[in-house]
């Protein structure tokens, strides 16, 4: 898979809301541009470690990233601490304003090499199963290329994660091509044990790394 030759950054004098970043990457341009890899984080309690996945994803030479993130999710991080360019529902809607404006969920999708969700909660697990899109980023999720990776993370409670419809929504991503990274049994937050914690942010790291050395487009320093 060749990195594809979308410009997303053009966009961001569109947003004026929002502190003007560019797409930051890990290491200094050169003649080829970096593989670009969107992270979608959700509502649950792991999105607390998405500034250190974000961190280590940028440590990888040759990597560029930018955040789509739930309203949900913002409950547990401070944008502050994210150094990417990060997206949400608003972004979209200000964005667009007559029929010559981007559409953000079809840019970004076409912007994106790689797609990581991390975490997955039990919610948008759901509505992606079921082809719900009613925010930024079950917009993209829907309007992926399939042809590209995404990888999905699930996180969720333990009497969650064992509900009968949880093995059959996440089969249901596998069926689309989606790679699960899958979750680990821990003392979760609430203070049950048991399945249903995030993977650790090294495993999800590490399993990017692996997708990233099959294609052809993206080689590491």
């Amino acid at each position: 898979m060749e990195p594809s030759s979308g410009r997303l950054p053009e966009l961001e004098a569109t947003r004026p809301h929002m502190e003007p970043r560019a797409l930051c990457s890990a290491a200094a341009p050169s003649v080829e541009r970096q593989f670009r890899v969107l992270v979608g984080v959700t509502g649950s309690v792991a999105a607390l470690k998405l500034p250190l996945l974000v961190s280590q994803l940028l440590d990888i030479p040759g990597l560029e990233v930018a955040v789509v993130t739930t309203e949900r999710a913002k409950h547990f991080y401070s944008p502050q601490d994210i150094p990417v360019t990060l997206y949400s529902d608003a972004d979209e809607w200000e964005m667009w304003k007559c029929r010559s404006d981007p559409v953000l969920h079809i840019d970004l999708r076409r912007w994106a090499d790689l797609m990581l969700v991390a975490p997955l909660d039990a919610n948008t697990l759901g509505k992606v199963a079921s082809g719900i899109c009613d925010n930024l980023l079950t917009c993209v999720i829907r309007a992926w290329d399939r042809g590209k990776p995404l990888l999905f993370c699930p996180a969720m409670n333990t009497a969650m994660w064992e509900h009968p419809l949880t093995s059959q929504q996440v089969g249901q991503l596998q069926a689309f091509g989606y790679i699960e990274i899958p979750c680990v049994a821990k003392k979760l937050v609430c203070g049950d044990q048991g399945l249903g914690a995030m993977a650790e942010v090294d495993t999800i790291v590490d399993k990017v790394k692996e997708v990233l050395s099959q294609h052809a487009g993206f080689q590491q320093g």
